[in-house]
């Protein structure tokens, strides 16, 4: 992704697996397949809009009607807007598990560890709320 605003071109797999436990892991790893050979030898954008990941994410997931949701991101988690773009808002993934993965420390980072660890803590308690758990 090249732009500062996500969309729908920037998804690089999604999928909705079966109820069945063999039909969904053979599912699982075709996905897991499609999405190695995607990101092999791939760089890094210069901007990140994770909210509008986010946001477009759980779009298509509510709209699966799917009992169980997961979004995988892949990022250092450092927001990069520009001035106009507007993404200061509440996110509601109350029924969505976020996975964030292979969350890269930036070199400032080493400088000073707190800012790793803030930046996570932040998405943290701006986006992941916990999912209900099963039986509550």
């Amino acid at each position: 992704m090249q732009s500062r605003s996500f969309s729908e071109k920037d998804i690089v797999a999604k999928a909705t697996f079966d109820t069945r436990p063999s039909q969904a892991n053979a599912q699982k790893r075709a996905f897991r397949d499609k999405t190695d050979g995607y990101f092999k030898g791939l760089k890094g954008s210069a901007f990140t809009d994770i909210t509008g990941g986010l946001l477009q994410g759980a779009e298509y997931l509510n709209e699966t009607g799917a009992g169980s949701k997961t979004l995988v991101i892949f990022s250092d988690m450092q927001e990069e807007l520009d001035k106009v773009t507007v993404r200061n808002f509440p996110i509601d993934l109350k029924s969505i598990r976020v996975v964030a993965v292979n969350v890269v420390k930036l070199n400032t980072d080493n400088i000073d560890p707190r800012r790793y660890l803030g930046r996570i803590e932040a998405w943290e308690s701006a986006c992941w709320p916990p999912a209900p758990r099963s039986g509550a």
